[in-house]
Parts: structure tokens; sequence; C-alpha cells
């Protein structure tokens, strides 16, 4: 979370969305409601079917999803203060004890799940739980020993809108749907593959800073950028073909298969311009489009999102 000027000081408030990292965790709000609202277009016709559901879908996974940052960051302490970017985060800095992370951490994680179990459905609840156990004790750990750890890392990041989609599908059906539906899982691999050409856009820029701060990183020692470039082409090539695969499987109409393979296509073309220049600003070009890319995905795959 950026301050506007160097010289501000930081407060309490500011610390604690670093800690809980609430900027980048928005977009677990904004995939968690996009499960929800196909899921409810798919059973019911409508994009909201029921807001109380809705509320407590999304503070459920909102609160877990703080509560794994705070997890996360405690976890990294002396990984982020090597790296410039991350050095004056709370924890490295000294702002926030340790003792008082982790209470944060276990108070927002529990009270998430619980949540969701009680409020919406022990499905939700699972899958939010399943989120959090990936993303804290095995993906954080393995990028301190393996390069894997970037596919690990897409699992939660691309649990959110199954979390959505088993709202709708265990409480509004009576039980009637699931969150193992194709649908639920082709938003997951959306999600799972869209993240591959995004993170390793990130981490080719800040490569020398993961390196120092011993991280195991795809673009690890990639000087070029050609490793990290053709892993960038493989997923997105994936990436653009799930489009038609969308309306083969009879999940979406045409505007989604033109949209959203338009849309792919656009990605591959910067992936290869980042391979022939292997340099900054084609990886920043990447790297922002991928920023653009969902929103418009998610936009397109909901437009043409068929109902049941």
């Amino acid at each position: 979370m950026a301050r506007k000027k160097k010289d501000t000081p930081p407060t309490l408030m500011g610390d604690l969305a670093i800690l809980t990292k609430v900027s980048l965790n928005t977009f677990v709000l904004v995939t968690t409601l996009f499960g929800f609202l196909l899921a409810s277009r798919y059973f019911y016709g409508v994009w909201v079917h029921d807001a109380w559901l809705l509320f407590h879908t999304l503070l459920g996974t909102a609160c877990t999803a703080f509560g794994s940052a705070a997890f996360n960051q405690l976890m990294e302490i002396e990984e982020d203060a090597r790296m410039k970017r991350t050095a004056d985060r709370p924890l490295p800095a000294r702002r926030i004890m340790p003792v008082n992370a982790f209470g944060i951490g276990w108070g927002l994680s529990a009270f998430g799940i619980i949540h969701l179990a009680i409020k919406v459905n022990p499905a939700s609840a699972y899958l939010a739980a399943v989120a959090l156990g990936v993303y804290v004790f095995l993906y954080t750990p393995l990028k301190r020993r393996s390069s894997t750890n970037t596919l690990l890392g897409g699992v939660p990041g691309a649990i959110p809108p199954m979390i959505g989609w088993a709202a709708v599908a265990y409480t509004l059906t009576d039980g009637g749907g699931s969150w193992m539906d194709g649908r639920s899982w082709y938003l997951f691999t959306l999600l799972f593959l869209w993240q591959m050409p995004h993170f390793v856009a990130i981490s080719w820029l800040c490569r020398e800073e993961y390196e120092q701060a011993g991280y195991c990183m795809w673009s690890n020692g990639d000087k070029s950028g050609q490793k990290t470039a053709r892993i960038a082409i493989f997923f997105t090539l994936l990436l653009t073909l799930l489009a038609p695969v969308g309306l083969v499987l009879g999940y979406a109409n045409g505007i989604w298969v033109i949209g959203g393979s338009l849309a792919g296509l656009m990605m591959l073309a910067l992936c290869y311009q980042f391979k022939r220049a292997g340099d900054r600003p084609t990886a920043r070009k990447l790297f922002l489009y991928t920023l653009l890319y969902l929103p418009l995905a998610l936009a397109l795959l909901a437009i043409g999102w068929k109902q049941g």
C-alpha cells in the first residue's frame, strides 16, 4: 500500500492494511463476487438472488484472506527485510510485534472460516480453509526451496470464485448444486492460468530482489528474459484456448469466445514482444496488460455466461 509522501509517518491503520494486504486482497473479493454472480445467473437467472448471503460470503472470505496475509508476512520477516520494496513493512520495520501479528492472523482467519460455515455453508468454509492452508503452509515455505512455488501459489488465488459459486450452489439450491460443478472448475482454471503470466512478469522485474532475499523463482538468473517469456507464452496460450473450450462445454456463448480469444491473443503478442526484446519496458507492458486483462475477461464472461 503506497504512501503519497515518503515523509508521511506510518499510522496504525496503514500498517494493519499492509499487514493484511488489503489492496491485494481486493482481487480476492472481486473474484469471489464474480463466482457468486455467475452462479446466481446460472441457477436463478438473476445476478444477486440473496444480498445478505452475498454480504456474508464476502465478509467471511475477506477475513480469511486478511488473516492468511498476516501469517504470510509473519513467516517472511527476514526475507522482507532484505528487499527494498518490502523492508518498510510493519513486521520487518518492527512497528508491529510478531506476537500481535500472529493474534491478528489467527483471529481473522478463524472468524472468516467459522463465519462462512455458519452464515453461508460448510462448502464455502472448506474452500476458504483449503486456500488458507495452501497459501500459508505450502506455498510460503516452498518459495525458499523450489521455483514450482508459483504453480502452488496459483491455487489459493484461483479458489475465491469457487467460494462464491459454492455459496449459491449449496445454499440457494438446498444442496442441489456443488462447488465441484464443471463451471466452478472452469472459473478456477481461468484464474489459475491468468496468474501465471502475471506472476512471471512481476518476478522477472523484481528478480534481483527475489534472488537477494533467497526466494526460488522461475526468473532467477534469467537476465535475457528468454526462460520467463517461454513460460508466459505457454500459459497465455492455454488461457487463450480456454475461451473456445467454454463454448464447447456449453458454459458461455460467442461473446466470450470471440472477446476472450482476442484478449488472450493480445497478451500472447505482448509475451512475444518481451521474448524478442528481453527488457524491462516490454516486461512491464506485459505485466500492466495482465492487470487490464482480468476485469476485461470477467466482464466478457459475465455477458456471455449461459443461464441454466
